[in-house]
């Protein structure tokens, strides 16, 4: 049963009416076709003038004509007058009355195979040289939990213009005094800097493929949503991450959970959140194993006294209580030096020294909040980031500002403090401030600019190199190696189980893959990777790569008296060897960053090998390999690699001029600057 609507609750009335409509022998759901991008809003539906029910709906992207959502309502038999209440702002199309709940059936999932690459098999040394400590220079294995602060913010205001803040006041610093500057205009979406992945949108499915890579190498637990704004949901963004993360999770990529982060305060805008999340997502139970669970129940970062105890009606009051027992409530703390507040509160950034969180009976935490930098100085907590003497990337506690230099911005030294003050905390879990947040609003005079005199534009969350607190690998800074600090305090903090490094020792017959079977160790590579990227970004942006050829999701090593054999495997059948950078070899024979590309000291491909000699690939001459199907095998002389351990990697379709490449284009195992260690 079907009722077009055509109502635009703002411009017409917040009430709409149907008379004499016939629920026949009993309606017990309700489908919403509507768009806003206002925010989370709630719709009273009345029947005979009494509330029977109350159904949350959330913001729309820009793009979408109309989104929908489901609702349970008690069952209704007979003709009756319809009304419905609009609490928000929206323009409903159609309301759709079913006979059974949405929510009668859960969506279930299959069973799949997490193959995880998070072992002392892969090492990294980033660009700085800092090296991502193996197993032996950490504690063993320990259940440890962290979770990465996570923005989706880019997907409502779409056709912004975006901004480079960075590029901006390097060539027009007086901008940074004036909001009527001519470089500015009404609709500008300010970042910091130009991520790696461009100004994209977070929909592209190529980007939150890459982002479950990164934190699935990086052995993290849980990304958490910033929904601490009005009561934006950003649901545009966060059921297409939930799906593409699915996918990974279907392809064997052991990827993080998800959960939400709202209001610092107990506010009605945090129950229409809870009431649209727990009719969107939980209680049709979509997603099910994206879930982060804490304390046996899935986790939310909200005030639980934002639910009342007594609803519209009876039946709103049942689905009132069953939000209330479903999830485990720990609302934001959100000062950044005061510490905990409550019993249960946990913190989300943190000037340092840090608090620990939930003190539980034997004296030790649950929680403790890592942060890149604060937008903080001496004297006022939470203020904006070109604020004079803020916090950033370089300071540190101990040090203040000594470490501070034009370059200082790579090194992570204020993120190193903090993760060091976790450790000595040793909670159970860790909240890593941030991921991708980017962008920020430009705000001129009071109240951020204390100065009433001053024209200054004050950029509150964001600013420059320095002072910013994403980890997300930026185009042209710091590149990866925040990402590559924090995969090595993860390993601190949680320790690493150790695997059998020494390759097999049996002679492979290369033309019978078969031998291959009883082979050990295994080196698990993300499948499902190889690059394909056709996607709008922000505002006019577009991005295409069309780089991904083999997927590599499998490798190993064999070695005899006299060569090592090599092994890759690929999801589908492996491309003919005439293509260029086909199926690359690469490796890093003394495990020194300071010889080869990169560290690389041999090339192969396609037969051919290269050693790297005076700043160039030289040719050394050929080896033997096979290929049959989706598997193939590089033999190499022992003498040319040596009887140490070492490192190596594996790629496809990946120009070798910049290791950033490694996590932009075709498809390498592993992935990003990440190499397999043997021996």
């Amino acid at each position: 049963m079907k009722l077009i609507a055509n109502w635009d609750a703002k411009k017409e009335n917040n009430t709409i009416t149907f008379e004499n409509v016939d629920f026949g022998e009993g309606k017990r759901g309700i489908n919403l076709n509507y768009r806003t991008r206002i925010g989370t809003g709630t719709l009273d539906i009345l029947v005979d003038n009494e509330i029977i029910a109350v159904c949350a709906f959330t913001s729309t992207a820009q793009d979408k004509v109309l989104e929908d959502t489901k609702m349970e309502i008690p069952l209704v038999k007979g003709v009756h007058n319809l009304s419905f209440v609009c609490n928000g702002s929206g323009y409903f199309d159609s309301f759709e009355f079913t006979e059974e709940s949405p929510f009668d059936v859960e969506e279930k999932s299959d069973e799949v195979e997490i193959r995880s690459t998070y072992t002392d098999l892969m090492v990294a040394t980033d660009m700085l040289g800092r090296k991502v400590p193996e197993a032996g220079e950490v504690r063993e294995k320990r259940e440890k939990f962290v979770g990465v602060f996570y923005w989706t913010w880019r997907c409502l205001n779409i056709y912004a213009n975006p901004r480079n803040l960075t590029q901006i006041l390097k060539e027009h610093p007086e901008a940074e005094y004036d909001i009527n500057h001519p470089i500015w205009t009404n609709n500008d979406m300010v970042h910091w800097n130009e991520p790696f992945y461009g100004f994209y949108r977070n929909d592209d499915p190529y980007v939150l493929r890459k982002h479950a890579q990164y934190f699935a190498d990086a052995g993290v637990d849980c990304i958490i949503f910033d929904c601490t704004n009005g009561s934006l949901l950003w649901r545009p963004s966060y059921m297409p991450l939930l799906e593409e993360f699915e996918k990974a999770r279907r392809d064997g990529i052991n990827v993080p959970k998800v959960a939400f982060l709202m209001n610092f305060a107990p506010m009605e805008s945090t129950l229409n959140m809870l009431r649209s999340l727990y009719q969107d997502l939980y209680k049709p139970g979509k997603y099910k194993d994206l879930w982060f669970y804490w304390k046996g129940k899935p986790l939310v970062m909200a005030y639980p006294e934002s639910i009342p105890q007594e609803g519209k009606c009876e039946y709103d009051t049942k689905v009132l209580n069953e939000i209330r027992e479903f999830f485990t409530f720990r609302p934001g703390q959100p000062g950044y030096g005061c510490g905990p507040q409550r019993h249960d509160d946990w913190a989300w950034l943190e000037i340092a020294p840090l608090h620990g969180y939930v003190k539980q009976e034997d004296g030790t935490y649950e929680m403790c909040a890592v942060g890149v930098a604060q937008n903080a100085n001496d004297g006022r907590i939470c203020t904006h980031f070109n604020d004079k003497n803020t916090y950033g990337r370089s300071y540190t506690l101990k040090d203040r500002f000594s470490k501070l230099t034009e370059d200082s911005y790579m090194y992570g030294y204020n993120l190193q403090e903090q993760w060091d003050y976790a450790m000595e905390i040793d909670p159970e879990f860790v909240f890593v401030t941030g991921w991708n947040e980017w962008n920020m609003g430009k705000f001129p005079g009071l109240p951020w600019v204390l100065d009433p005199n001053s024209t200054q534009i004050a950029f509150v969350d964001q600013y420059d190199r320095e002072h910013s607190r994403d980890i997300e690998p930026d185009i042209d800074g710091y590149l990866d190696t925040y990402y590559l600090q924090l995969a090595a305090n993860i390993r601190r903090f949680k320790g690493l189980e150790p695997a059998n490094r020494k390759p097999t020792v049996k002679t492979i017959d290369v033309m019978n893959f078969d031998e291959w079977k009883d082979v050990k160790p295994e080196y698990f590579a993300h499948k499902g990777t190889a690059s394909k990227r056709d996607y709008p970004g922000i505002g006019d942006t577009y991005y295409k790569i069309d780089t991904g050829r083999n997927d590599f999701v499998l490798a190993k090593v064999a070695k005899d008296d006299n060569n090592y054999y090599f092994y890759a495997e690929c999801s589908n059948n492996i491309t003919p060897d005439t293509e260029e950078n086909w199926m690359c070899l690469l490796i890093d024979k003394d495990r020194s960053k300071e010889t080869g590309w990169e560290g690389y000291d041999i090339l192969v491909s396609a037969g051919k090998v290269k050693v790297y000699k005076d700043s160039a690939w030289v040719v050394q001459g050929t080896c033997k390999y096979t290929v049959q199907g989706n598997k193939m095998c590089y033999v190499l002389p022992k003498e040319l690699i040596g009887d140490e351990s070492f490192e190596f990697k594996w790629s496809d379709n990946i120009t070798l001029d910049d290791v950033m490449n490694f996590y932009k284009d075709g498809d390498c195992a592993p992935f990003g600057r990440f190499n397999y260690v043997c021996g």
